[in-house]
């Protein structure tokens, strides 16, 4: 049996951009970012990764599979030579998809996560996720309050409750895959081959008030991606696209247009 592709939005018409969420998110965290980048002259594709929003399921759950879901997803719709923008987890794909795949790749958007290793840092959102009472909420605000208890940040809970919705029978699911990503927590932290590289056009971005890319940092970057540059967009974190959208879109338009 084929392997079903990845759930997908397309905005827009022009030169081919994909962009990539990071964990535990979806493809309508980039929506506001797409339609304006559609409106400016670019075929946008949203895209759910495995495991999660709209996407499959599966047991396997590593960089090397989810960047040839992407490629497979770009031969399905006939796309090449395309700029891919990955935001955390998705930068790491989009990294991976750069280095595997460097002649499909145009340019490359890296948002606000480095080529190295983390450590696991996940694990209370996690663990309050997988501990959701499915069976009884009955609202979103009983999953607010159960999920208070693990995860303190309101802005955080609701990022992360964008994941429940209800299924047909009335019930409360989660569209991610919490089991297999519960148990995936450290391959998300992992690094590529030190090898690795990809010479094209490449532009990071990080937030002001975000710990993810440190000064120290840069030189792992510039191992792997010869021709990258590092801006820093003020007054944000980690959710840079969400916590200044105006400079971050003004950056991130600037370079995929030069």
């Amino acid at each position: 049996m084929n392997q079903p592709l990845l759930h997908s939005i397309v905005l827009g018409q022009g030169k081919p951009l994909l962009i990539l969420h990071g964990f535990l998110g979806m493809l309508d965290n980039w929506k506001t970012i797409g339609n304006q980048l559609a409106n400016d002259g670019f075929q946008v594709h949203l895209i759910d990764l495995r495991n999660h929003g709209n996407s499959f399921h599966s047991d396997e759950f590593n960089y090397d599979v989810m960047a040839d879901d992407i490629k497979k997803y770009s031969d399905s719709h006939q796309l090449n030579s395309c700029c891919i923008l990955g935001h955390s987890m998705g930068g790491k794909v989009a990294m991976k998809v750069a280095v595997s795949y460097p002649n499909f790749v145009s340019k490359l958007v890296v948002v606000d996560i480095a080529p190295k290793t983390y450590p696991p840092h996940h694990g209370e959102i996690l663990k309050g996720l997988s501990a959701l009472p499915l069976d009884s909420i009955q609202s979103r605000q009983e999953a607010d309050e159960a999920l208070a208890v693990y995860v303190a940040e309101k802005a955080v809970r609701q990022f992360l409750l964008k994941n429940l919705y209800r299924s047909n029978t009335g019930r409360f699911e989660l569209k991610c895959n919490i089991e297999v990503l519960a148990k995936a927590e450290a391959k998300i932290g992992e690094n590529f081959s030190i090898t690795d590289q990809y010479l094209g056009e490449t532009l990071f971005v990080r937030g002001e008030n975000s710990g993810y890319i440190e000064d120290l940092d840069k030189l792992v970057i510039q191992n792997h991606f010869p021709k990258a540059t590092l801006q820093t967009i003020a007054s944000a974190g980690h959710w840079v696209h969400a916590e200044n959208p105006k400079d971050f879109y003004n950056s991130v338009k600037l370079f995929l247009e030069d």
